[in-house]
């Protein structure tokens, strides 16, 4: 996260976490073609009110690693072994969840448009019917697809994926020194 940067002014911080993308979330370079990126951050360009970057501490790299460019960083990801597991794995569960919650709701709009007498039928002489049931069953299907889902997700997927992202943002971070 934040850290104080050792330097003398105590309101000056620093990120060292690789999670944090300065140029994806807007905050490390100014707009192209304005008075900060011609002038530079904390210039005394007019229209530059923005402080001066706090110097960064010497990082020391994770590992000697070839010359990144940020594109060559995500291709490189995007071919990993790994990459591809963690795509495989999210396909073994979407493609087949996502076929059974279709068949299962288009088999309750078929079967109330076409048999409304079966939907109607009471179920266990009370206001409910099959139709109702199956309708809140709707609800329920959707509420167990979604635990299983992030069940799935946190015992198959998630820490390959963030070991993933890690990676890659300590290769992008690496790509920008």
């Amino acid at each position: 996260m934040t850290q104080h940067d050792g330097s003398g002014d105590r309101g000056a911080v620093r990120y060292e976490d690789p999670w944090y993308d300065a140029v994806a979330s807007g905050w490390g370079e100014p707009p192209p073609g304005s008075a900060d990126a011609v002038a530079g951050p904390g210039s005394n360009a007019p229209g530059s009110n923005a402080p001066a970057p706090a110097p960064a501490a010497p990082a020391t790299p994770v590992a000697p690693a070839p010359e990144w460019t940020h594109d060559a960083v995500y291709l490189a990801v995007h071919r990993s072994g790994a990459f591809a597991e963690v795509r495989r794995r999210h396909r073994h569960f979407v493609f087949p969840a996502a076929g059974l919650f279709l068949g299962w709701y288009l088999a309750y709009v078929i079967t109330a448009t076409a048999a409304p007498g079966l939907m109607a039928r009471e179920v266990a002489g009370g206001p409910l019917n099959i139709g109702l049931l199956a309708g809140l069953g709707q609800f329920l299907s959707t509420a167990l697809i979604t635990w299983a889902y992030a069940w799935n997700a946190g015992r198959r997927r998630d820490r390959a994926a963030l070991d993933l992202r890690w990676e890659t943002q300590l290769r992008t971070r690496e790509a920008r020194r």
